[in-house]
């Protein structure tokens, strides 16, 4: 029976990661210059990558904590703790690369 919380915590990392491999969202951009283009798309997607990886991250590292906590092992919930912090990070980096080629687009119209 111990053993289900570390199940229940690989089956949402593996979501999270079939989420991140096979949601590969592009804007559609319909302006001639390709190399501008191409740099929006490759920002915008490594801020989806970034997006995915730190709710991926922050869920882990909750799901960690509240392991931690419920076993009374303090080591395995501060590094909980501190892994929900690194996927908040991510998180927002990603919100930051997504504006960044959402910018890059609509200065190239």
């Amino acid at each position: 029976m111990k053993a289900l919380p570390w199940i229940i915590a690989g089956v949402g990392i593996g979501v999270g990661v079939t989420i991140l491999l096979f949601n590969d969202s592009e804007p559609d951009y319909a302006t001639g210059y390709n190399g501008v283009e191409r740099a929006a798309r490759k920002t915008f997607n490594w801020g989806t990558r970034r997006q995915a990886e730190g709710k991926v991250g922050s869920v882990a590292g909750a799901i960690k904590e509240g392991i931690g906590q419920f076993t009374g092992n303090d080591q395995l919930a501060d590094e909980g703790a501190a892994d929900r912090v690194i996927g908040n990070v991510k998180d927002a980096a990603g919100k930051v690369g997504h504006a960044a080629g959402e910018t890059i687009h609509d200065l190239n119209r």
